[in-house]
């Protein structure tokens, strides 16, 4: 069954992290040639290790030591010469490795996920250029409100999307190295750390970030953001989804294994069911940050599976939602429908609104709050009523939803210049 949670979920990437634990045992060893610490010829045979490990099996040896870099680099050193093993992981400590492992695999993540979120954003930019003109009702708490326009619902969309993927881009992607204690105590100075994060890629830090989980807490903080972004996205989705409303539906699929006449909004569904578990995913990488002294006893081994899902699940979400509003079909006579089912009741605000400077906002509140709830047809009320004094054209007017939509069209294009 994981194989087919991974499909629909997102796979956690074992091999992506044995990958990025490798690179950075051989991003060490090329950094230590720099610096003229070990032989030249020892780093370019330690780079020659192909990725050919059983991640499984990794993971059982790691049972000894409580993390995998230690079986790792058994391995790394039984494939090299003997001379050369003495130089492998050379002056690091596991949580070195495994830091910096992290760091490559939320980068490679990370790369991805904006690739996804970019298209999604452009899509959602030529879904509100297409569509600021058209109709549709505004809903609070599950209720018609006042007309709006699907163009600026989209705008929202796109403009949280961006949020989110700037988040994402302030992101600190930093090497991990300090050695035992973080003292660097093997080195003397700070050379091989420098020249290591840049064989990497990774910026190099301040000092070792062994039990400062900052990094951890931010990536975790974007990823919590952005989880809550694809969700509302979904969410809106299968509501204007369904039947009763139908004023969008997914591109395909979504049938039912008993009602054939079913299209379920599949990819919002499985959006939702991701990011509905990212927030307790958050939760651990946050309360794993308080961590002992300069080791943790537990709360930085919290983080390594925490990530690997959040890495996995978002990465899927971000690419289901690309995919989700790149396809989306929209429906305009129903959402134009569904704006006129009231007859004219959610007009009322701008009822109030055009009969103000006659008799006041309070009084016209009241007067047609009392229209509106008597249960006679809206319009034959406003025009029957010897309170309302307004014509039969300002009543038109006053009752017209494309007529009331405020800076909706301003709003939209605002988000579309940004």
């Amino acid at each position: 069954m994981t194989r087919v949670f991974e499909a629909l979920f997102g796979s956690r990437d074992e091999d992506a992290w044995l990958t990025a634990l490798v690179d950075a045992e051989k991003a060490l060893a090329a950094a230590l040639a720099k610096a003229g610490v070990i032989p030249a010829e020892a780093a370019s045979e330690i780079a020659r290790v192909p990725v050919s490990f059983d991640a499984a099996e990794l993971g059982r040896q790691a049972l000894g030591a409580g993390n995998p870099v230690v079986p790792l680099v058994r391995r790394l050193r039984a494939q090299v010469s003997s001379e050369t093993a003495r130089y492998v992981h050379f002056g690091a400590t596991s949580q070195d490795i495994m830091d910096t492992a992290a760091m490559l695999v939320a980068k490679n993540a990370v790369g991805a996920m904006l690739t996804n979120v970019d298209a999604s954003a452009d899509a959602c930019a030529a879904l509100a250029d297409e569509h600021r003109d058209t109709v549709m009702i505004a809903r609070t708490l599950m209720q018609h409100a006042l007309p709006t326009t699907f163009g600026l619902k989209c705008a929202g969309w796109l403009v949280a999307l961006d949020e989110a993927a700037a988040n994402l881009r302030r992101l600190r992607f930093t090497a991990q190295l300090g050695g035992a204690v973080g003292t660097l105590s093997v080195f003397g100075d700070t050379t091989v750390p420098r020249l290591f994060a840049a064989e990497l890629g990774l910026d190099e830090p301040v000092i070792p970030w062994h039990t400062n989980r900052t990094r951890m807490g931010e990536l975790a903080g974007a990823f919590g953001v952005l989880g809550g972004v694809l969700g509302k996205i979904a969410l809106d989705v299968t509501l204007l989804a369904q039947t009763e409303v139908g004023e969008v539906a997914e591109s395909s699929g979504g049938g039912s294994s008993t009602m054939p006449h079913k299209q379920n909004p599949v990819r919002s569904v499985l959006i939702t069911a991701a990011t509905r578990q990212v927030p307790g995913l958050v939760a651990t990488m946050l309360a794993a940050m308080p961590q002992e002294h300069e080791r943790a006893a537990g709360a930085w081994h919290a983080e390594w599976e925490t990530l690997n899902s959040m890495c996995g699940m978002l990465s899927t979400a971000c690419a289901r939602t690309r995919d989700l509003l790149t396809g989306l079909r929209v429906d305009r006579e129903r959402m134009r429908a569904n704006v006129d089912m009231t007859g004219g009741l959610v007009m009322a605000e701008a009822v109030v609104t055009a009969l103000a400077p006659a008799m006041g906002r309070a009084t016209a509140s009241e007067v047609v709050t009392e229209l509106a709830t008597s249960g006679r047809p809206f319009r034959s009320a406003l025009l029957t009523d010897p309170r309302i004094s307004l014509s039969e054209e300002d009543i038109d007017k006053a009752l017209d939803p494309a007529a009331y939509l405020g800076a909706a069209n301003e709003l939209t294009d605002r988000a579309l210049r940004r």
